[in-house]
């Protein structure tokens, strides 16, 4: 089954057009928003080099997973 979703306005310009693996390993400035310098400081604190391992992350998880909670129950 095809899924398109259109994620433009999430991704920097130069990952617009990127495939969905290419995206998980670009680096977290990937995304709309981020920088180098972000990149830097997700290494440097918690290890993360990519989109992937941004979005796989403990901390970054739960952070999403309480939010929606929050969402359900108020």
């Amino acid at each position: 089954m095809a899924v398109s979703v259109d994620l433009t306005k999430g991704l920097d310009k130069a990952y617009e057009n990127a495939s969905l693996d290419e995206i998980l390993a670009a680096p977290p400035s990937a995304l709309a928003g981020l920088t180098e310098r972000h990149d830097q400081l997700l290494k440097e604190a918690l290890g993360i080099d990519t989109v992937a391992e941004l979005g796989s992350n403990k901390y970054f998880a739960l952070a999403g997973v309480l939010v929606a909670l929050k969402g359900k129950t108020g």
